[in-house]
């Protein structure tokens, strides 16, 4: 699994390539994914498990377009994103995170939005390359604890959403990417609620706009929060 991985470099990019290996049942789930969320299909449809497909499968596929879609998203506003600038993870002046993984960081130490960023791409990058947990080759299963981390995973990624939203929406607006973060959170937000991914209490920092993005016939984009 190849990935690029700036920011963690200390380059100014933080654009990972994450591929899924071709000839793998998991590569023909992605295209499928892709097609049907490129058909036009309302994300409601998108997100939802095709007959006779394993859940597993379906969740890991999205946990690494995920992944990469708010890595690419981060990507483009880390020079506003700095230690200066957001000294602490926070989502607005209510929420404020601390790291920890559990393994090498017990217990949760206070750090600027961009290291505490770069802890968790760089986690969820680890779990990713981990076979045991993720496992690439046909015919092995996934460990009995997979949702387990995915559902703890897809919790950390909701947290770059929240921030960016927060503390980066008019740089976001400033670099007419609005739309682009927009949908990307709304499939996300279907997918979490479509499996009982993330606990609603973890979401709080956005619910307000995740009420709009799933109201009943809502098709225009949130202006987000701020």
């Amino acid at each position: 699994m190849d990935y690029l991985f700036g920011l963690r470099r200390g380059q100014k990019t933080f654009k990972p390539r994450k591929s899924i290996p071709e000839g793998t049942h998991r590569h023909d789930l992605s295209k499928h994914a892709e097609a049907t969320l490129g058909s036009g299909a309302d994300l409601r449809q998108a997100v939802q498990l095709p007959d006779g497909e394993d859940l597993n499968e379906w969740v890991a596929v999205h946990i690494v377009d995920f992944f990469n879609q708010i890595s690419m998203l981060y990507g483009t506003i880390t020079e506003f994103c700095t230690v200066q600038k957001c000294p602490v993870m926070s989502a607005g002046p209510k929420y404020e995170y601390h790291w920890a993984d559990g393994q090498t960081v017990k217990k949760p130490i206070k750090c600027s939005a961009p290291q505490y960023i770069d802890y968790l791409m760089t986690w969820v990058q680890d779990q990713l390359d981990d076979e045991t947990l993720f496992p690439s080759k046909i015919g092995v299963p996934f460990p009995k604890n997979f949702l387990s981390t995915a559902k703890t995973i897809l919790k950390r990624l909701f947290r770059v959403y929240a921030h960016v939203y927060h503390q980066h929406f008019e740089d976001v607006i400033a670099l007419e990417e609005e739309a682009h973060l927009n949908t990307s959170f709304k499939h996300f937000t279907f997918f979490i609620q479509e499996f009982n991914l993330v606990d609603k209490k973890e979401l709080a920092p956005l619910q307000e706009l995740i009420d709009k993005l799933i109201s009943k016939g809502s098709s225009s984009h949130p202006s987000g929060s701020r």
